[in-house]
């Protein structure tokens, strides 16, 4: 199980929640963006830099997320890719996406695309507070806690 991580717009402070889980849990945390981002030395946390371009760390992500991952990302076009692939997807402010909702996710953010792409201000999201901070912290706890509770499979 690894922790995938949409680098290029992950707030710093989700970021060092980040790191510091993974090194408390000894869980795989991979960081992808178009620069490398300012990372704490760890044999658990490391980063991949792409090449410019659009979505070019959402198709790396796509491609070596498996199931079992985690993906942390605001980008639900991405969220639905590796919930296709059996992995689990929760963005910067702990909200878990789901297979069951991320049609209607997919549709609004479309439509509020198209909105914003015909001149109507549609506003952006709140500004990050402690408590985004402490439910992505519990939300990221919980997927920890759930995939250390799973038996190992049996060596052969």
């Amino acid at each position: 199980m690894t922790i995938w991580v949409d680098a290029d717009a992950c707030p710093a402070v989700i970021r060092d929640i980040i790191c510091r889980a993974a090194q408390r849990t000894a869980t795989p945390a991979v960081f992808v963006a178009n620069r490398r981002p300012a990372l704490p030395a760890s044999p658990h946390i490391r980063s991949i830099v792409v090449g410019q371009g659009f979505d070019v760390a959402d198709a790396e992500i796509a491609r070596q997320c498996q199931q079992g991952d985690l993906l942390v990302s605001g980008d639900i076009p991405l969220a639905a890719q590796v919930l296709a692939k059996g992995a689990a997807a929760i963005n910067f402010r702990g909200e878990a996406y789901s297979s069951d909702t991320i049609e209607g996710q997919l549709t609004l953010r479309d439509f509020m695309d198209n909105l914003r792409g015909s001149g109507i201000q549609s506003g952006g999201p709140p500004p990050f507070s402690q408590a985004d901070r402490q439910q992505f912290a519990g939300k990221l706890d919980q997927w920890l806690a759930a995939r250390q509770r799973r038996p190992a499979a049996p060596t052969p």
